[in-house]
């Protein structure tokens, strides 16, 4: 740039016009400047919306913080473009003064054409419609956008997929609108890897997977959902161990931690819970005091499940309470309340118990809403509230009636809200279930060395039709077995507390092999049951069967023959054919009952606790057999440390026929090395020696059998492989057979001897399934039993 040069000259003229200009800037600052700010500041004259294509002028107006004649004020027009941005109807707001008029300018957002979702293949777009806040015709924006993928992410999340992505794309239209389109990329998805547990010494990691929700990731995913990776479910799973601690003894454990960590490759999660045990607590004194004299707490020692001595159970102090609560209110006491009162020793790990009786405030029920079920039908919902319309509200029983619906197994959840009535004394209970999903196929499979291949295979509903019925046809079988089952079980029966229902069965069994014969069983039962206490079950039932022998061998005994009502001599008989049956099948009309006890702290690894179960059959009400049968079994488990568990168990039966009738051959018990290990199967009990026969088994009418096993860990396996041993001792014995007796005399083999035998087990809870490998020396035996030194086992379901 070429440089100016000023002479004295020119210097002078500069100086002479700036001098003039010195007045004009300051009457342009003085006088022009206040009276633009003036004119700024006046009222608002008028009000003028540009840029507006479907929302009214006037919709626009009504978000304004000002209107005509009110003056032009800042705060004000800040106020009203953050009002106007509000809305969500416009993507730029301007808002200017033009003299007297205060102009708006606005862009308006798009309306959304159409939404897409395209890359879905796990979830279907009808379910990820009904997730997205954006539909056609709604107004578009960037939030929502943002919005909507968040919580496709979430639904992505919920099915364990965490590497899903979601990419909105936007196609820009005529007329101001656009397509969405949600391109989404699934990834695979996260399975749980592991289940650990730390701090837990009471119950192995095998036995608290048991409890969770959450299961680790198998061979059989795909048909299962429990293995992906679901945030939500870890809440469950705490739960879920905390009342597991508080039912066995541990009063204080905590479920601190509980957390779940994606390994370095993203495939998968492992899931961790801290655990502090605390003490084992037994039961101390346990008292019931009442404020209200005329309560008879006499009464009420029969209701108390929590007895002194006992370990202490979470559960039966609020069962107990609700039993109580409800004794008091059959006295006439609608409004009495129960509240336990525990005081732990910890000296003495004991926690007394005092049980306080009061009146709670004098509020009726008005209405009992049900919100939610869409298939279940109210009744059955309404049916779990020991409580009605009119009824004093007791917050106990309304909680009790909130955990027998989610016991149900019916809902995802189960909520009971409380509203005001229509006066001070009224309550109205909102009942708002989310239901689940209540059908189940599942498939089974496994091998064992006494029936070769063995699978099943059912189709189970429990919520049919809505009314919360149990339904299950399942298809069992084995190179030796072939069985299906219809169940049908109604668990209200006549909106008592009665369980009834009825199955139908077939099922045919090969004994070729041990007894030189097939058979086929067919028919039907019906069943009654119904709780006595809370540990305690009594079911009776009816059954009428029809039992057929068919196939026998050549060489069968005249024992098998006779049963089917065959009298051929056996010499006449080719060589490996099936002697003809002329009377091969009967019918039995049965009426059965059992009662049951059962108070194990864990459905399928006890390890504390006791079993008993008492069954008797009587056959003669009709049909062509008669006999009385009685069978018993009884298991008790004791923890003789932390680790290791004594298990002790005893099983009998006897059968005898009446009314001038021996027992027939099908009737009788055929035991072996499921009894007893160390034996074949049907390996122990009667048998016919006869010279050049082949030995056939011909079962027993008295069995008998004890079993005393010690579980322990493996040392240095890690417990999370879920391995255990066990060294066991088992006794028993099959004995007498009227019929064969009379049959073959000196050829029948017939000794209520003790067989007895030892061994060791190893046991694995493994990622396909329980296996079980024993093998066992037999100690005291008959010459002609058959022995099975060896046995495996091996079965999942999926």
């Amino acid at each position: 740039m070429p440089k100016v040069r000023m002479n004295a000259v020119s210097r002078l003229s500069l100086l002479l016009w700036l001098m003039m200009l010195a007045p004009l800037a300051f009457y342009a600052q003085a006088v022009v400047a206040p009276a633009i700010a003036i004119a700024q500041a006046g009222p608002v004259r008028d009000i003028r919306v540009v840029g507006n294509r479907r929302v009214e002028p006037e919709t626009v107006r009504s978000y304004l913080q000002f209107s005509v004649g009110d003056s032009y004020d800042a705060d004000k027009v800040d106020r009203s473009l953050k009002a106007l941005f509000a809305t969500g109807l416009f993507s730029d707001v301007r808002i200017e003064r033009d003299g007297a008029a205060a102009v708006v300018t606005v862009v308006e957002n798009p309306v959304v054409n159409q939404v897409a979702f395209e890359g879905n293949s796990e979830v279907d777009t009808a379910t990820l419609q009904t997730e997205v806040q954006l539909k056609p015709r709604a107004v578009f924006t960037r939030s929502r956008v943002q919005s909507d993928v968040q919580r496709i992410l979430d639904v992505y999340r919920r099915q364990g997929r965490f590497a899903a992505t979601v990419e909105p794309k936007i196609i820009e239209l005529e007329q101001n609108r656009v397509n969405l389109v949600f391109e989404i990329a699934e990834g695979g998805a996260t399975k749980v890897k592991g289940i650990n547990f730390i701090g837990n010494r009471a119950f192995s990691d095998s036995q608290l997977r048991d409890i969770v929700s959450t299961t680790q990731t198998g061979w059989f995913d795909f048909l299962k959902g429990t293995s992906i990776y679901d945030p939500d479910r870890l809440g469950l799973d705490r739960e879920l161990l905390r009342q597991y601690y508080l039912k066995n003894g541990y009063a204080d454990a905590r479920v601190v931690a509980a957390g779940a960590e994606l390994d370095r490759d993203g495939s998968g999660f492992f899931i961790t819970f801290s655990i502090e045990e605390g003490e084992l607590y037994t039961f101390g004194d346990v008292r019931i005091e009442s404020a209200l004299p005329a309560v008879q707490t006499d009464r009420l020692g029969g209701d108390v499940l929590t007895k002194r001595g006992t370990v202490y159970n979470g559960s039966d102090i609020d069962k107990t309470v609700e039993k109580l609560t409800l004794n008091v209110a059959e006295q006439g006491f609608a409004f009495a309340r129960v509240r336990p009162r525990a005081t732990p020793d910890t000296a003495s790990r004991t926690i007394s118990l005092l049980y306080s009786i009061d009146e709670g405030p004098r509020i009726y029920i008005e209405r009992i809403n049900i919100i939610g079920n869409v298939r279940t039908k109210d009744y059955v919902i309404r049916r779990e509230f020991r409580l009605a319309e009119g009824d004093a509200y007791n917050p106990l029983l309304v909680d009790r009636a909130k955990k027998r619906l989610t016991a149900l197994g019916l809902f995802q959840s189960a909520e009971v809200k409380r509203r005001p009535g229509s006066s001070a004394d009224r309550v109205a209970l909102d009942v708002e279930v989310v239901e689940q999903s209540t059908g189940e196929l599942s498939f089974g499979a496994g091998f064992s060395t006494s029936e070769g291949v063995i699978g099943d295979v059912s189709i189970t509903e429990r919520n049919l039709l809505g009314n919360g019925q149990f339904l299950r046809l399942k298809l069992a079988g084995s190179v030796e077995r072939y069985q299906i089952d219809l169940s049908f079980t109604e668990p209200r029966f006549l909106d008592r507390n009665l369980s009834a229902g009825f199955d139908l069965f077939h099922k045919e069994t090969d004994q070729s092999r041990q007894s030189g014969f097939k058979s086929r069983k067919s028919g039907g039962s019906l069943r009654l049951g119904f709780p006595i206490s809370e540990n305690l079950w009594v079911q009776t039932s009816y059954t009428l069967a029809r039992d057929e022998i068919f196939d026998v061998e050549s060489g069968a005994s005249i024992a098998v023959r006779d049963a089917c009502g065959d009298r051929t001599i056996p010499a006449l008989i080719p060589p490996g054919t099936s002697a003809p049956c002329s009377d091969p099948s009967y019918w039995t009309s049965a009426l059965g009952t059992s009662v049951t006890y059962d108070a194990r702290n864990h459905p399928r690894n006890p390890t504390r606790g006791t079993y008993f179960q008492l069954a008797s059959d009587f056959a003669g009400l009709g049909g062509d057999v008669n006999y009385i049968r009685v069978q018993g079994e009884g298991r008790a488990y004791y923890p003789i440390t932390e680790k290791i568990t004594f298990v002790g168990r005893a099983v009998a039966g006897h059968i005898e026929g009446w009314g001038g009738e021996d027992v027939r051959l099908l009737d009788l018990f055929f035991k072996g090395g499921e009894t007893v290990r160390g034996f074949e199967r049907s390996g122990i009990g009667p048998r016919d020696i006869t010279v050049g026969g082949d030995r056939d088994s011909l079962g027993g009418q008295t069995f008998w059998a004890a079993t005393a096993e010690v579980r322990f860990p493996f040392p240095f396996i890690p417990d999370d492989l879920g391995m255990s041993g066990a060294l066991f001792v088992d006794a028993g014995s099959v004995f007498g057979n009227k019929r064969a007796q009379d049959l073959l005399g000196a050829n029948l083999a017939d000794d209520s001897s003790v067989r007895s035998a030892v061994g060791a087990s190893i046991l694995w809870n493994s990622p396909v399934g329980p296996l079980r490998v024993d093998y066992a020396i037999p100690l005291t035996k008959e010459a002609y039993d058959e022995e099975q030194r060896f046995r495996f086992g091996a079965s999942t379901k999926f």
